[in-house]
């Protein structure tokens, strides 16, 4: 018998090519924070709102016992999404095409708390990040 129930997520993990520039992409573009930095493992723990985003140099000790680095062929996810507050549509994808990103216009997508808008952008690494904003319908 689950004597447990799931809050949200508290963390993922990236696995990247160029952890230096992937810190630079996460804090710069999402605002994330460098909460700690393990360089004995090749790992940094990103805050992201309450969740967390840790990204692995691929070529670190526990980015080696993944494999390749994903490319054309493979990837590390299908896509993670980050809520985010507010949700601006016209900010949002004047924020994300000065940071040199190809986006598209806000579509409605079903998430954790129903339909509302969102936008998909890339990382450095290809990984394809979700942006949702509140829920607008069940």
């Amino acid at each position: 018998m689950k004597n447990f129930t799931i809050e949200r997520i508290d963390h993922i993990v990236l696995r990247v090519t160029d952890l230096e520039r992937s810190l630079a992409f996460y804090t710069s573009v999402f605002g994330c924070e460098l909460r700690k930095r393990r360089d004995d493992l090749g790992l940094l723990h990103l805050g992201a709102g309450e969740s967390m985003i840790d990204l692995v140099a691929v070529d670190g000790p526990l980015g080696r016992e993944g494999g390749a680095a994903a490319g054309e062929q493979g990837h590390n996810v299908d896509h993670f999404c980050l809520r985010i507050e507010p949700f601006d549509e016209q900010a949002l994808l004047a924020h994300l095409a000065a940071a040199g990103l190809d986006v598209e216009k806000a579509q409605m997508r079903y998430g954790a708390e129903g339909k509302g808008f969102s936008i998909y952008c890339t990382d450095p690494d290809g990984n394809q990040i979700e942006l949702k904003g509140p829920a607008l319908e069940p």
